[in-house]
């Protein structure tokens, strides 16, 4: 079913530029040697500082949120799920006014599931999960993304065997890769089943490669390959994987059926909203040698670079863009840039006609590098200065939220862009942003 027949009056289609936020929440909580458990909530202090960060996300000017459930915590053994923390925190959420985006999956399963994404039960487990999520809230919660990034959760997970289950190479990418997208289209008829009319926001990570003027044919050809690899679960879930798509090929090389084609193109999960993580440190490809063997090595790129993924997206999923994640690295300096150039440039894209629905600057405040998992060192070590706040250690090793400069700059521009101010405007002048 298009996501035009599912109804309209969802999220997001005011025609408003939606600010947004969000807090890391990646959880990969199973150990094993050199791997110590990764979970964003339990080492950024979230779990116990909850009230006091959605009040940051509120305060900031934000009117949406992208907030993850820890599936490991909330369903601890299978059917029996534990709601005593989530509670009170979607109470407050809705209370300080803001619409969270729920992501079911951001990275991770629970402990009991072995296997993780390529557990034979993987998807019904997934969906069952996401149902029980979706009825608790369902006269208060109305929008979802079933799984975050899923080309970075094939990778991590089947391809460099970072994470759970371990695999390597592109057969075990293929493995975790149908298994999630198997997951996603049961989840989003899970989440339909219980919710009225809800919307539907799939995130991915946008990639883009810069190749070298001397590339030869062969890696060339390889580079168009993965950027297609990069979108593969996006089209399996959306049922545009046919006998025309270059990658066909591929997924019989591994294990794929036509059975398992014909089921995805029988069942078509479209988004609503298409969201799309970008940040222009991380984005980038730059290729020098052949990316099948390899990952490129990270370019820089700036907001030509964010159109070009925006655009891309749109015009292959057909659904309204909303840029769900994008920050920089660098001092308060380098985010207040990136925060101008970004917004000025999506500003630009909607007067043209682009639908871009929302701005989202991830994470609130600093997150863990996923270093972390394989490192020996205390969690400090390890904080990435992404975030509107700071997170500082205090002399007891308390995890204080630090005010930046950005702050008041993302609400000024919630407050000039954002729902309650111009929904489409021309670029401003230089002095009129002052």
């Amino acid at each position: 079913m298009s996501a035009a027949a599912r109804g309209a009056g969802r999220a997001f289609d005011d025609g408003a530029l939606h600010f947004a936020v969000g807090i890391e929440d990646t959880f990969v909580p199973q150990v094993r040697a050199g791997h110590r458990a990764l979970d964003e909530y339990e080492l950024t202090d979230h779990y116990r500082q909850w009230r006091t960060d959605v009040d940051l996300a509120a305060d900031s000017g934000a009117d949406a949120i992208r907030y993850g459930v820890p599936w490991y915590r909330v369903e601890p053994e299978p059917g029996r799920f534990v709601w005593d923390w989530l509670d009170p925190v979607v109470d407050h959420l809705l209370e300080r006014g803001l619409v969270p985006v729920v992501d079911l999956v951001h990275y991770g399963t629970p402990l009991w599931l072995d296997n993780a994404a390529i557990n034979a039960s993987y998807p019904e487990r997934v969906a069952a999960y996401a149902y029980a999520v979706a009825s608790r809230y369902a006269d208060r919660l109305h929008v979802y993304t079933p799984a975050n990034e899923p080309a970075v959760n094939a990778e991590w997970c089947g391809e460099t065997a970072a994470w759970p289950p371990y695999l390597t190479g592109p057969d075990g990418w293929t493995k975790v890769a149908t298994g999630v997208a198997r997951g996603i289209v049961l989840t989003q008829q899970a989440v339909a089943a219980a919710v009225p009319a809800p919307t539907f926001v799939h995130v991915e990570a946008a990639f883009r490669y810069e190749l070298a003027d001397d590339a030869p044919d062969d890696v060339v050809g390889a580079t168009r390959l993965r950027a297609q690899r990069d979108l593969l679960i996006e089209d399996l879930v959306c049922g545009l994987v046919d006998g025309d798509h270059p990658l066909v090929p591929f997924l019989h090389r591994h294990g794929v059926s036509d059975a398992t084609l014909d089921w995805h193109r029988a069942l078509p999960m479209p988004p609503d909203v298409m969201g799309v993580n970008f940040y222009p440190h991380l984005s980038t490809g730059v290729v020098e040698k052949d990316v099948s063997r390899e990952a490129p090595a990270r370019g820089l790129s700036g907001a030509d670079g964010l159109e070009e993924v925006l655009r891309r997206f749109h015009e292959r999923y057909g659904a309204p863009v909303f840029l769900t994640e994008t920050s920089s690295r660098g001092d308060a300096q380098a985010h207040l840039a990136w925060l101008e150039e970004s917004v000025d440039r999506i500003v630009e894209l909607r007067a043209g006609g682009l639908p871009v629905v929302g701005y989202t600057w991830f994470p609130l405040f600093d997150l863990l590098d996923w270093s972390y998992r394989t490192g020996t060192g205390p969690a400090a070590q390890y904080l990435e200065p992404l975030g509107l706040y700071r997170l500082s250690p205090d002399p007891a090793g308390e995890l204080r939220r630090e005010h930046t400069a950005a702050v008041d700059r993302f609400r000024q521009l919630a407050q000039m862009y954002g729902p309650s101010g111009r929904p489409a405007p021309a670029r401003p002048t230089e002095g009129s942003r002052a």
